[in-house]
């Protein structure tokens, strides 16, 4: 039996000595690495943080203290600390945990953390609810670099700094989002990382002072000297300018140190900064060799490690056709929130260095800057996941869609996105999109239709978004850039849906056949504003219309259909079927797919039950 193994509870960890707390960080790799390797999962960004997670959980009680978590992704040894490592061959499958912080789980999961840069402003929220209720347990945070890279994190920092809470902000420093920080920031942290005598001065400096007879007035005096000195000589850290007392640089990989410097970060009043400084993937060469291959792994066989291979998907295609459309007009740029290889976008950079731009985990300030460069007559592609955009909807309204500004949304990751679950699924685009005047929005079904949709987008005036999924392509592999295309024609129900749903519309077609039934299929290649002519026609033909999405029911592209039917006089039965009012959890696709009755046969069955008559 390995020390892990021997870990039910907090107080087995705090007994732990210094040998025994080295194996224990050895055994969560292997643990963490094995596991993942079945499941696939976050490995590089776990494996960074086995020590610091260890060294919290052991000056920290998580049943009353408060751990909020960025990103969340990092979460993977919290979990297994915290009496869910036998759950682990079910993590981030269907019915099983999450692979973020998901307080339903567990009460050491204070707070659910999907998306960057939030973690302080949560902290310091607790940390006022705490002040006012009376209670005295600690609140800490563990954000990284790469989450400071978003503006929220300044906001509460800037707050934070001047609020007098303790409040304790972990910055776990290892110089990477997924691929290595861009930026002011990761400069500035660049340079602190080099300078761990910085503490060292400054509590030495402050003894010798106050051991002298009068010392403290004498402290208070010299005290802007001090300042003076520490920005000649240490070019003193942005944090302590912002109201935090900063603690480190530390090695996020000794755990003595980490817990000399967090004790003093715990005993301290007041907002507090430690800095750690940790390697992505550390412990598991492969990963540690190759941090941003290995920030989110499929299955894969541990002694070889990750195939590098890299196969045809919706992100790849949008990367060629931006790619070629760039060498055809030099007006054409390409912009990424510390996504490009994500979102396909790393051959661009290579070739186009100077028309590419990764601004960091800043979403707003993305779309805000691509209003710039429109209006100076450039033209801008944002590559962003569509959970991620949805963090930019005011500046898409007033930076881009006020002014009417041609810029291009390439919208990647639209529609479930499986294992990652409520906090990623890209299913709420399509209704704030839609709400935006001037917006037009396409949703391609195939590579042929992304391809010529963006290039359409790129050449009409104004804003337009291209929407499309994860992952492949399906049956249907037809091109164009249709607003509208009749794919079958039928007597009894008309069926419209668009994007790669379109495969399993079809099947249902089919299967409605087997009944004795003809379905009109009709698919959308612009969801907004929606091409009627087609529809309208059909809803006459068949009486009968079926809306299926593959989104959440609020500003679904059924609703306004149903209202374009209304208010043409027409009164066909209407059945809108998509992902409802609720969160969608965890799982694989497919699996997501079947259970909530997207699929072929779930959409033959409502069909057939709620407007072929076939439930009575």
């Amino acid at each position: 039996m390995n020390i892990l193994d021997k870990i039910n509870t907090r107080e087995d960890l705090c007994n732990l000595n210094e040998n025994q707390l080295d194996e224990l960080c050895s055994d969560i790799r292997d643990f963490l690495v094995n596991s993942i390797a079945v499941t696939g999962g976050h490995l590089a960004s776990n494996l960074g943080v086995v020590e610091l997670t260890v060294v919290i959980h052991r000056l920290f009680d998580l049943s009353c203290d408060r751990l909020i978590f960025d990103v969340g992704h990092q979460s993977y040894v919290h979990k297994i600390l915290t009496g869910r490592k036998s759950a682990f061959p079910g993590l981030r499958s269907f019915g099983g945990i999450s692979g973020f912080p998901k307080p339903s789980e567990s009460d050491t999961d204070a707070f659910i953390a999907g998306h960057a840069s939030s973690s302080i402003s949560v902290a310091l929220g607790m940390a006022r609810a705490r002040t006012i209720t009376g209670s005295s347990h600690k609140v800490l945070c563990l954000t990284g670099d790469g989450a400071l890279t978003g503006g929220l994190s300044f906001e509460a920092l800037n707050d934070a700094g001047q609020s007098g809470e303790d409040i304790i902000v972990i910055l776990n420093d290892n110089g990477m989002s997924i691929k290595k920080n861009v930026g002011g920031i990761a400069s500035a942290l660049a340079v602190q990382r080099v300078k761990p005598a910085y503490y060292t001065f400054k509590k030495a400096y402050r003894k010798l002072l106050f051991s002298i007879p009068g010392g403290k007035v004498l402290y208070r005096v010299n005290h802007s000297i001090k300042t003076a000195v520490k920005h000649a000589i240490f070019n003193c850290s942005i944090f302590e300018d912002l109201g935090f007392k900063y603690l480190g640089p530390v090695d996020g990989h000794d755990i003595k140190k980490l817990e000399y410097f967090l004790g003093v970060a715990k005993k301290e009043k007041g907002p507090v900064l430690i800095h750690v400084v940790t390697r992505k993937g550390y412990g598991y060469p492969l990963a540690q060799n190759n941090p941003d291959l290995y920030h989110g792994v499929p299955p894969f066989n541990p002694k070889i490690g990750v195939n590098h291979k890299t196969k045809a998907c919706f992100s790849s295609v949008f990367g060629q056709t931006v790619l070629q459309l760039a060498e055809q007009d030099p007006r054409i740029c390409a912009i990424t929130a510390a996504m490009e290889s994500g979102t396909g976008l790393s051959d661009f950079a290579d070739k186009f260095s100077e028309r590419f731009f990764d601004v960091g985990i800043a979403e707003g300030h993305a779309v805000s800057m691509a209003g710039g460069m429109a209006k100076q007559g450039l033209i801008p592609i944002f590559a962003v996941y569509s959970s991620f955009l949805q963090r930019s909807y005011d500046m898409l309204i007033h930076d881009i869609a006020l002014l009417g500004l041609h810029a291009v949304f390439a919208v990647d990751r639209a529609g479930l996105v499986g294992e990652d679950g409520e906090t990623h699924h890209g299913v709420f685009d399509v209704g704030y999109l839609s709400q935006i005047p001037g917006m037009t929005v396409w949703a391609p079904a195939s590579y042929a239709e992304l391809r010529d949709m963006l290039s359409l987008a790129v050449k009409t005036q104004g804003p337009a978004a291209v929407r499309y999924p994860r992952g492949k392509q399906g049956a249907y592999t037809d091109g164009g850039a249709h607003t509208s295309v009749v794919l079958r024609k039928g007597t009894d129900v008309t069926l419209v849906g668009y994007g790669i749903l379109i495969n399993n519309i079809i099947e249902a077609a089919e299967l409605l056949t087997q009944k004795g039934y003809t379905a009109t299929v009709i698919k959308l290649g612009m969801i907004s504003p929606p091409d009627m002519t087609d529809i309208l026609v059909s809803a006459d033909e068949t009486g009968a219309v079926a809306v299926i999405e593959e989104v959440v029911r609020g500003g679904c592209v059924g609703e306004r259909i149903s209202a374009e039917l209304l208010s043409s006089g027409k009164r066909p039965k209407l059945l809108l079927k998509n992902l409802g009012d609720s969160f969608v959890p965890h799982g694989r696709i497919d699996e997501l797919i079947h259970a909530l009755e997207l699929d072929a046969e779930g959409i033959c069955r409502s069909v057939y039950e709620d407007l072929l008559g076939g439930g009575v």
